[in-house]
């Protein structure tokens, strides 16, 4: 995928249809002048849907239509025909897009499965047709319901990326080169900061069978939280991930130093993301000989497991990898008894 290809936020304006106004034709036949009340009920306008589509990874098709309308319902008409409903606009987006108010910014909904549709924009209801006024009191009702009003407005629409593992560091850190070394993916590598400008997702296999998806997200600096750097535009992609993997290169100056700093950056944009489940990896270990590797890992935070790697030499890559795997495989398995045991509960309380 392109750099200028990734596109992950986009504001928009829906506008949903109208709904048809209903008929308050009266009929007229020769031999029956007077015969009461045929109009139609008007039909439904259009919504605007937004619906979850796997086989996409970026918001680019929205990039240059900002105006999406759904089509208005048709009035009825006379012999009690009623109106067609409006078209529906329907947005297909990538799973993890999350959709904002475009003024006030609240929360709105989230799309996160495949073929998962909500409503960013209702249609309007089709007015009722003059047949359904008439009494024994107003044989010849000559009135009938409007369609109801549209709705419409501005929506943000911004795109977590959905990852097993987010891959954190500074710029420079060795994690494009990790990426493009355990799985397919080719991000651009170069030996300058901000080499990434984008997200990149690579799918790591581990033995024959298992997988998972492991997100290169743009190099993070200190007072990224404040808007430096890349700032707030990619922090929200480490939201989505339930492992994080923190990458501090062998060379740094001091690498639990360099760790504390992330974290915080962290800390400071989503305190929830501290509850994350953490790995810390020290690449560029080719670089360093077994004394330096040593004073290193004494120095290390011993509540986060860590690992020492070289993507050049591919030294403890498998490890790594691995290392990964078997912490996935561990909060699946609390997801499970968490489920198991709020299934239980539920039980014994019906009982």
């Amino acid at each position: 995928m392109a750099d200028n290809n990734f596109i992950d936020y986009v504001k928009i304006y829906v506008r949903s249809g109208k709904g048809g106004a209903g008929s308050a034709h009266l009929r007229r036949e020769k031999y029956r002048p007077k015969a009461g009340p045929d109009g139609g009920d008007g039909g439904k306008g259009g919504s605007v849907l937004i619906k979850g589509n796997k086989q996409l990874w970026t918001l680019l098709h929205l990039k240059y239509q900002r105006h999406i309308f759904a089509e208005d319902g048709v009035s009825g008409m006379r012999d009690t025909w009623d109106g067609a409903d409006g078209k529906d606009a329907v947005i297909e987006v990538p799973l993890g897009t999350v959709v904002r108010d475009g003024e006030t910014g609240e929360y709105l909904f989230e799309i996160t499965e495949h073929d998962e549709v909500q409503v960013l924009a209702k249609g309007g209801r089709g007015g009722l047709g003059n047949v359904h006024f008439k009494s024994a009191t107003n044989q010849t009702p000559r009135y009938a319901q409007p369609g109801e009003p549209c709705e419409e407005g501005w929506r943000i629409l911004e795109l977590k990326v959905l990852a097993d593992i987010g891959l954190v560091g500074f710029p420079n850190a060795g994690k494009s080169t990790l990426l493009s070394s355990i799985s397919a993916a080719k991000p651009k590598i170069a030996d300058y900061p901000f080499t990434t400008l984008t997200p990149q997702l690579g799918m790591v296999r581990v033995g024959e069978k298992f997988s998972f998806v492991m997100a290169d997200i743009p190099g993070i600096i200190e007072g990224a939280s404040e808007g430096k750097g890349l700032g707030l535009r990619f922090l929200r992609h480490i939201e989505r991930n339930p492992l994080l993997l923190f990458l501090v290169p062998a060379d740094s100056d001091d690498v639990t130093k360099d760790y504390k700093v992330l974290l915080g950056e962290l800390g400071k944009y989503n305190p929830e993301l501290l509850d994350k489940k953490r790995i810390l990896a020290v690449s560029k270990c080719d670089l360093i000989d077994s004394e330096i590797k040593e004073d290193i890992e004494k120095s290390l935070p011993a509540d986060i497991p860590h690992f020492f790697f070289s993507s050049f030499t591919k030294e403890g890559v498998n490890q790594l990898v691995y290392g990964i795997w078997n912490e996935l495989e561990k909060d699946q398995l609390e997801m499970q008894k968490q489920k198991i045991s709020e299934f239980d509960k539920k039980l014994s309380d019906e009982i």
